[in-house]
């Protein structure tokens, strides 16, 4: 039974839709995980290597992809003559169709190695609540594949170089003839690279690439919270054929505090005070986190009630100055009373015209 032919959208899993940058990284994503490097021996990984490239050829190319897209549409013919599969003709410009077949007719085209940019990493680091608040330096250990320190990059043994691949001649890209049409494919014997290794280096086995655990210094601002994310740019993988590396997201972890609750910049606190303190009035002493103050409660605060101390919350993150700190009022009742505490709360009664409930029996 014959196969389908993957069109090169399906080979790199994107819709017809898709942007240029899409179109990149998913080549990148599969580049990566069947280049025959990573997959010694396996003959389905190389083949789909090759479908891989050869799509990404096409659809990196604006004026290839611009082509492919009116030759593969079906529908019309010229002069009562089908196209080929019903395609149609009129929509196609042949100018367009040179620039498609210019390397199937008559063998392959010189080819140059994109600079492929590297893949960006993330990492998350934990902190303190107290170092969320004053800022902090910290060290991040990470994982990533860098450039070989003995060939720096090159695959051969230091003291060697690669060679003009003698398969391609160093186009990286050879002809496979299928009647009239000559295809252009990426070279079996260097996989569209151009040279080959002879004497592969023995620390990174030709591959020009080693992992290593890197430590960065991270400066996390102050005022940073959980989710909080630090870029260090040029300290992901490293790149492709030249290509700079990718950069390194530090996500930050925030240890919770038992005092505090944060509320973007405003930092929450619950204050217990007596009832004696709520209906009479009171001055507390809170705890912030530049240390104690003062704070005021006015005569007949209820349990629940926002008291706001301003500029003593965390700092801003984007900017200057401080949230507040926002202190929550909860009222407590003794579980236990002296004789003394019953026979005064008895006299208040007796004396006291609130009516709480009326209004509940008045609706």
């Amino acid at each position: 039974m014959a196969t389908s032919v993957k069109s090169p959208y399906e080979a790199l899993g994107v819709p017809k839709t898709a942007s240029d940058d899409e179109i990149k990284k998913a080549y990148r994503k599969l580049a990566r995980q069947y280049h025959p490097d990573r997959n010694p021996g396996d003959a389905s990984a190389e083949e789909r290597f090759k479908e891989v490239q050869t799509a990404y050829d096409i659809l990196s190319d604006p004026e290839k992809r611009r082509a492919y897209d009116s030759f593969g549409a079906s529908g019309a013919r010229v002069g009562g003559s089908p196209g080929f599969g019903g395609m149609r003709f009129e929509e196609f410009n042949l100018g367009d169709l040179g620039d498609l077949l210019g390397g199937m007719f008559g063998g392959a085209r010189q080819t140059t190695r994109r600079p492929v940019r590297g893949d960006d990493l993330e990492t998350r680091v934990r902190i303190s609540f107290e170092d969320s608040l004053s800022g902090a330096q910290v060290r991040v250990p990470v994982e990533v594949d860098s450039v070989c320190s003995a060939c720096h990059g090159t695959g051969a043994e230091p003291g060697t170089s690669p060679v003009v691949c003698p398969e391609c001649g160093g186009r990286g890209v050879v002809s496979d003839a299928q009647g009239l049409f000559a295809f252009s494919q990426p070279c079996p014997r260097c996989h569209g690279n151009g040279s080959i290794v002879e004497s592969p280096c023995r620390r990174c086995h030709g591959s020009g690439r080693e992992r290593a655990t890197k430590r960065f210094s991270v400066k996390i601002p102050a005022g940073a919270k959980t989710g909080t994310r630090i870029r260090l740019k040029g300290k992901g993988e490293a790149g492709h054929n030249g290509g700079p590396a990718g950069d390194l997201y530090v996500v930050v972890d925030v240890d919770p505090s038992p005092l505090f609750q944060r509320r973007g910049s405003d930092l929450v606190l619950e204050v217990p005070v007596t009832f004696a303190e709520a209906a009479l009035g009171a001055s507390v002493e809170i705890p912030t986190p530049d240390g104690p103050v003062s704070l005021k409660i006015p005569a007949g605060t209820e349990g629940g009630k926002l008291l706001r101390v301003k500029g003593r919350g965390a700092p801003h993150l984007k900017g200057n100055g401080r949230g507040d700190l926002l202190a929550r009022v909860k009222v407590t009742v003794p579980k236990k009373l002296s004789k003394a505490e019953k026979e005064a709360l008895e006299s208040y009664l007796k004396v006291s015209k609130e009516r709480p409930r009326e209004r509940v029996f008045s609706s």
